[in-house]
């Protein structure tokens, strides 16, 4: 936190009154002379507004429950936020865009040859974590923007899933055209491997974590330390953001309540075959059914299992449709405006929303950027003020595909042409595994 404030007040080049007392010696890059005494000072100033405390009971707050998009508490968040900024002096308003954002209505996976089994597809109840058995507000394991779809084929597996691994596949002469295939986590973003598996002719792709790169492998497993426990998958979107980022209905425009929107089959960012997140619980009778040749060294993971490609004789049925919802996200929009140079703007972001309550990402870096509103606007409270307008901005519809800021940005195109000049970003603020 102190490292994104520094960048932000010396993005700003600040002043600051006299009588204070004198800091430590040495320059600071970018303050000449007496300039780096200055700054010294107001640093000192500015960390005397920073309280643990603040951040602690916000953060308690803000992860007690899920607030994914369109969540009754995604709006008591937003709300929350605002009115902390409100409190510290800044112009602010709740910025609301219409987006398109799918949840399950339905969710099956069964192996059906050459024995019966059927994925659980849910993650425990523990007695360590009480948030963990919120069931009626947490959102399901998904990979939002998946298409609706009901495939069976023979399972393959594809490593990491990227084109190299199907290059791979080519050599040993294993083709996953009209195939399932099961890819883990890791090598690449996760939308890359349902768009490669699709251009290769898969059906269908199943993601899950294999605990070499995320599980028992690296150490202890939640909640006795920081991996993946057997039965945690990883939610998280599909959408083809290469092509653009945003809400899939309204390419390059804000998506406003009175916007055009593309209809859903004509949206190019979903895609073309189902996929879904499972667990390496879920995954592991199914690697173990796969036949076929044995999986290159690389290939193998932590299960403990011989890992085999396929196809088959492992043949798995895979069935998911979902609620294609429009859904309002609230958009925190915070200024400070600026005593020189009013007409430029420093933009300061950070998302809160949460595929479920987002303890680490994004609360631990959300209230962190409050810490730095809060102590700034103290700054404001004795008459110091910014030469540049800094405009904080809590994002909303991070997580399916940084829709909340793209859609801001789109909507005020115009204006970030003529005014921005500098942004600043975090997710989560961590340390440590």
């Amino acid at each position: 936190m102190r490292a994104t404030a520094f960048a932000l007040l010396t993005a700003l080049v600040l002043i600051t009154p006299a009588g204070y007392p004198r800091a430590a010696e040495g320059p600071i890059f970018g303050f000449p002379g007496n300039q780096t005494e200055v700054q010294r000072v107001l640093e000192a100033r500015f960390d005397a507004g920073l309280d643990p405390g603040d951040l602690r009971s916000w953060m308690q707050y803000l992860s007690s429950r899920p607030h994914h998009v369109g969540s009754p508490f995604g709006r008591e968040v937003a709300e929350f936020v605002a009115d902390r900024f409100r409190e510290w002096g800044y112009e602010t308003e709740i910025e609301t865009y219409q987006v398109l954002f799918p949840t399950p209505r339905l969710r099956r996976l069964e192996m059906v040859a050459p024995t019966l089994f059927t994925a659980g597809l849910e993650e425990p109840v523990l007695v360590e974590d009480r948030t963990s058995n919120q069931r009626d507000e947490q959102l399901p394991t998904y990979n939002a923007y998946s298409i609706d779809g009901d495939v069976t084929g023979d399972l393959v597996y594809v490593n990491y899933g990227v084109p190299a691994d199907y290059k791979e596949l080519e050599r040993r002469g294993i083709d996953v055209a009209g195939k399932v295939v099961i890819a883990r986590y890791g090598g690449s973003w996760r939308g890359i491997k349902p768009k490669v598996a699709a251009e290769h002719g898969a059906i269908g792709c199943l993601i899950y974590s294999d605990p070499r790169d995320d599980g028992y492998a690296r150490g202890d497993v939640y909640p006795d330390g920081p991996y993946r426990m057997a039965e945690g998958a990883q939610r998280g979107s599909q959408a083809d953001m290469p092509l653009f980022p945003g809400d899939p209905l309204t390419p390059n425009v804000g998506a406003t309540e009175d916007a055009d929107r593309l209809d859903l089959d004509e949206a190019p960012t979903l895609t073309t075959i189902p996929v879904l997140p499972i667990s390496y619980a879920d995954a592991q009778p199914l690697l173990a059914a796969l036949g076929g040749p044995l999986a290159p060294a690389a290939w193998r993971g932590g299960l403990p299992l011989t890992y085999h490609v396929g196809p088959g004789p492992a043949r798995v049925h895979l069935e998911l449709a979902f609620n294609w919802d429009i859904e309002p996200a609230y958009n925190v929009i915070a200024r400070l405006e600026g005593r020189e140079r009013s007409d430029q703007w420093v933009l300061r972001g950070n998302h809160h929303d949460a595929w479920v309550n987002g303890a680490a990402d994004p609360i631990s870096g959300l209230v962190a950027m409050m810490a730095e509103a809060k102590a700034i606007g103290g700054l404001a409270r004795t008459g110091w003020r910014p030469r540049r307008t800094i405009v904080f901005a809590a994002w909303d519809a991070e997580e399916p595909g940084l829709i909340g800021s793209t859609e801001w940005g789109e909507h005020h195109a115009d204006e970030l042409r003529e005014r921005a000049v500098a942004y600043i970003n975090t997710t989560a603020t961590v340390v440590g595994s």
